[in-house]
């Protein structure tokens, strides 16, 4: 999905954020054509500097030579990302003309001006919309119905001038629709400056300097609460702020000292609780506060227990709680509502059971329904339960989705008291699509469907095939292609994979890969292990020790594409992003022949580093994702496979590496020190080129227009890596 989707409650929103384009296609340009491979390196590539830092643990001492890149505040640091820029300027040069038809391609597959899907919520309608020629969406609303006057609430085109980077981090109206609290980054790093704003007059009533971005309105429109960071950028504190009253007589409400934790503050959508929920990778404790009084005091639901997640909604006289106690995918309990006591677990009374090959991922409760979301086979399905039916025996049912390979999720749905249900649908083929189902009827109407301008999902075909792993385990990958491709085994292949944290890479639908398609593609997900793809555990078994399995997992995809004669390796690229960075790093360690080109999206490489130092975000948090590397177990598991460490003297594939210098979540020195490691040891003269954007974090541009600008140049560079001049 394409939305941003902020906690759901009553006040809470789910604001959409879409890119669109101009209905005609921009003229074409004629191709320069691509410099050969084999004698384009006649620049030289920034040689970084080495530096001896040796690193002792456990009695194994490494020598990390690059280790001096980790200061930006050092002028020859920032002068040598300024040479990996020029140089790969310098490489890319013979595609401008390629890259300006593929920004003018992209902008032709998405409608410019554009508005999403209206959603309801006391009273309102809300909206964001883009226009042609801006970077930003302008949030707005309409009261009653989307004929009344539209007030708009951020315009975040206005408030972007003069800036490099912004982005909406946040974004709630009070109960009483009154006012709206929007939190904005600056610099893509996270930090979020948090605005209160009064929507009849106009004016800022507060602003909160750098806070996390969870934010809860009480029920009385005044007293908010919201989150802080720490240093390392963890959720560590809760406060309570009075509007109208100093920062400084803000209460704190909660300080988490686990550094493994972080706490959020959410809101229920019946608007009777505030929540407080503290989680790890691990673990998970929920807390709840009576909204209609604010200055009382959170009470723990269940106390936290190591591996014991759980979460909390409330319906009516009962709360509706997931757990994954004595049930790896979950299971739906019920307990009663109870003055002054919160539902401990000893109340809790199943009502769905677990289902070994089925993942409940969330509930989402209404006043006379509620809704699970479940993971089946991979594929997302909605069970709607009714509790006061019509008719006896008609309490649940699913929403039938019309194909065989999808992804789904629930859209702003903030109407406690509506039956009806706000859902999103799409497909490698089929454009986002917004539906409102009634619950009770069991029909449904489409709102709205991302209009792409030239597309004809016939012209398209889509199937799920399946690899075998090296231990015999079935992967599955959706791959797309356009109708007349032959298993000739020379198509030129992109195979996508990401594989951790438990995150789905589910196959939506992106106009963005058109351009492949159109060129005789085959594109390929890869849903590999480490990732939520197929429930629970499909992600315990690609992660701690045995995270190898994601990277062999993804070679025995590209390997069963090559097999059965989609492509072969001289035409096969991979691109990962992040933890898919990590993945992207491992696996051409592991078998650079296998691919021709590579690209390094944001990566995280310097595993073992990065884990080693407390200090930099997310690391703590992490040790229960890939383990804690100060047990010897662990740190010998991840040096056995951590990219950096794992370069060795041999021929690599063609690499393109891109980060930001504000990235708080991957920094810029993993990819940086992983380039000028590769430089240093590989044998072949295939190019290797980083993109260093100066002035965003780790998602990227947050500007549309430059977000398709920097695609068409991550395209361009796989086409000029197979040969394709146009």
């Amino acid at each position: 999905m394409k939305s941003i989707i902020f906690p759901h409650s009553a006040t809470a929103l789910v604001c959409t954020v879409f890119f669109s384009t101009m209905s005609a296609i921009a003229q074409e340009t004629p191709i320069a054509k691509p410099q050969s491979l084999k004698t384009m390196n006649t620049a030289q590539p920034p040689m970084a500097k080495k530096h001896s830092h040796p690193v002792t643990l456990h009695g194994d001492t490494r020598q990390d030579d690059y280790f001096w890149l980790r200061d930006k505040t050092n002028p020859e640091v920032i002068k040598h990302l300024e040479e990996e820029n020029a140089y790969t300027e310098l490489m890319m040069a013979d595609t401008k003309p390629l890259q300006e038809k593929l920004f003018a391609e992209l902008k032709s597959r998405i409608k410019e001006t554009d508005q999403s899907a209206p959603g309801r919520n006391n009273g309102y309608q809300y909206y964001s919309r883009t226009e042609a020629g801006k970077q930003y969406s302008t949030y707005c609303r309409r009261k009653g119905d989307m004929k009344g006057a539209e007030e708009v609430l951020v315009d975040m085109n206005q408030l972007a001038e003069g800036k490099k980077f912004l982005a909406l981090r946040a974004y709630s109206v009070s109960p009483n629709a009154q006012l709206l609290a929007y939190g904005l980054d600056y610099d893509g790093s996270r930090k979020i400056t948090m605005y209160i704003k009064d929507l009849q007059t106009g004016k800022i009533l507060d602003e909160f300097g750098v806070m996390g971005g969870a934010f809860a309105w009480a029920n009385d429109n005044k007293t908010v609460f919201y989150n802080i960071y720490d240093e390392a950028l963890r959720s560590y504190k809760i406060f309570r702020h009075v509007l109208g009253t100093p920062k400084t007589e803000d209460v704190e409400i909660f300080h988490e000292k686990d550094d493994k934790f972080d706490v959020y503050v959410g809101k229920t959508r019946s608007a009777k609780y505030i929540t407080m929920t503290v989680a790890s990778k691990l673990t998970r404790e929920v807390w709840l506060l009576d909204a209609d009084n604010p200055s009382g005091q959170f009470a723990v639901v269940e106390p936290r227990k190591t591996g014991h997640e759980y979460s909390v909604e409330h319906q009516g006289n009962r709360f509706l709680i997931l757990t994954n106690d004595n049930a790896v995918n979950f299971r739906l309990m019920e307990a009663p509502v109870t003055p002054n006591a919160t539902p401990s677990q000893a109340t809790w009374k199943e009502i769905v059971a677990h289902r070994p090959t089925v993942k409940l991922e969330d509930v989402d409760a209404f006043d006379k329904f509620f809704v699970l979301t479940e993971r089946d086979a991979g594929l997302i399905k909605f069970r709607i339960t009714n509790d006061k039916p019509a008719v006896s025996g008609n309490e649940s049912h699913y929403i039938q989705f019309p194909e065989q390979s999808y992804i789904a999720g629930l859209g702003a749905n903030a109407d406690y008291t509506t039956p009806t249900l706000r859902y999103i649908y799409e497909s490698l083929t089929t454009p986002e699509t917004y539906y409102d189902y009634d619950m009770t009827a069991r029909t449904q109407v489409l709102v709205k469907r991302q209009e792409v301008p030239n597309y004809n999902p016939d012209n398209y075909v889509s199937e799920r095939i399946y690899a075998t792993a090296s231990d015999g385990v079935k992967i599955p990958m959706s791959i797309v292609y356009k109708k007349g491709i032959k298993k000739s085994g020379a198509n030129p292949t992109f195979l996508y994979g990401y594989g951790s944290y438990g995150i789905p890479n589910d196959p939506d639908f992106r106009a963005s890969r058109l351009i492949f398609l159109e060129r005789g593609f085959v594109y390929a997900i890869a849903h590999i292990r480490g990732g939520g793809d197929m429930g629970k555990q499909w992600y315990e078994d690609g992660k701690f020790l045995k995270k190898k399995n994601t990277f062999t997992d993804f070679i025995a995809c590209a390997e069963h594409l090559v097999k059965e004669k989609y492509t072969k390796p001289e035409k096969l690229v991979i691109e990962g992003r992040s933890a898919g960075g990590l993945l992207m790093g491992a696996v051409t360690n592991m078998r650079p022949d296998l691919f021709k080109a590579v690209h390094y999206g944001v990566p995280f490489v310097d595993v073992i580093n990065t884990m080693t130092d407390a200090t930099l975000p997310l690391t703590t948090g992490e040790y229960e994702e890939w383990g804690n590397p100060n047990d010897k177990q662990y740190y010998d598991y991840m040096k056995s496979y951590a990219p950096y460490e794992n370069v060795e003297k041999k021929k690599y594939p063609i690499i393109l590496m891109t980060t930001g210098l504000n990235d708080s979540q991957v920094p810029y020195w993993e990819p940086t020190k992983m380039a000028a490691k590769l430089r240093e040891m590989k044998t072949d003269k295939n190019m290797l080129i980083m993109k260093v954007n100066m002035g965003v974090g780790h998602g990227g541009a947050s500007g549309r227009y430059d977000a398709l600008k920097d695609r068409a140049f991550e395209t361009a560079f796989f086409l000029k890596a197979l040969g394709i001049s146009k």
